[in-house]
């Protein structure tokens, strides 16, 4: 800390009213872009700056010069900050009440997405056809199917699992997905 620093602040804790505007117009902005960058509202900036000096005067005389005096301020202006930001309330509606308006109450009404039992049942016959047609399927088939959609492997894991060379498990797929294409023709 440079000597100068050092004496202004000491002249601040005898109670110097020009030391203390010193100090105020050296680090003002500083402290002020640090609290908008995280407040975002200009008028609640000020304030906080306002009050982070008006903390920071307070208590000059616990401050101590091992730490620049610029990081004590942005440690005080950044707790002034998580205060603020924590008493500030969201405004939040709830999706089971309506609302009241001048013209009565509003409600939300919320549409069920879920899927209908006839979606449902289609969906139950068409992975079961799959199924079928998967185990209808020549073994060698069958096989490199089942490694490569049910427990996603990749060409080169079946290819080392079943101890085969890589274009033949490639080969085998488009195969086996061709069959599989040709046998599931009336649910795709």
């Amino acid at each position: 800390m440079k000597e100068e620093e050092k004496e202004v602040i000491k002249r601040a804790i005898s109670g110097d009213q020009e030391a203390y505007s010193l100090i105020l117009r050296s680090y003002r902005d500083a402290v002020f872009g640090l609290v908008y960058r995280i407040i975002r509202d200009r008028e609640e900036a000020d304030d906080i700056t306002q009050e982070t000096f008006i903390r920071a005067f307070k208590s000059l005389r616990y401050y101590t010069p091992k730490y620049a005096l610029s990081t004590w301020l942005f440690r005080i202006a950044t707790n002034r900050c998580i205060d603020h930001l924590r008493k500030r309330k969201i405004r939040t509606l709830s999706l089971d009440q309506g609302i009241e308006t001048k013209t009565g109450e509003l409600r939300r009404e919320i549409p069920d997405t879920s899927a209908r039992p006839d979606e449902l049942f289609f969906q139950k016959r068409r992975m079961l056809s799959i199924e079928q047609a998967i185990g209808s399927l020549p073994p060698k088939y069958r096989e490199v199917i089942c490694l490569k959609h049910k427990e996603e492997r990749t060409y080169e894991e079946i290819a080392q699992i079943l101890d085969l060379p890589l274009g033949t498990v490639k080969v085998r797929i488009f195969r086996a997905r061709e069959l599989l294409k040709k046998k599931l023709k009336s649910f795709l």
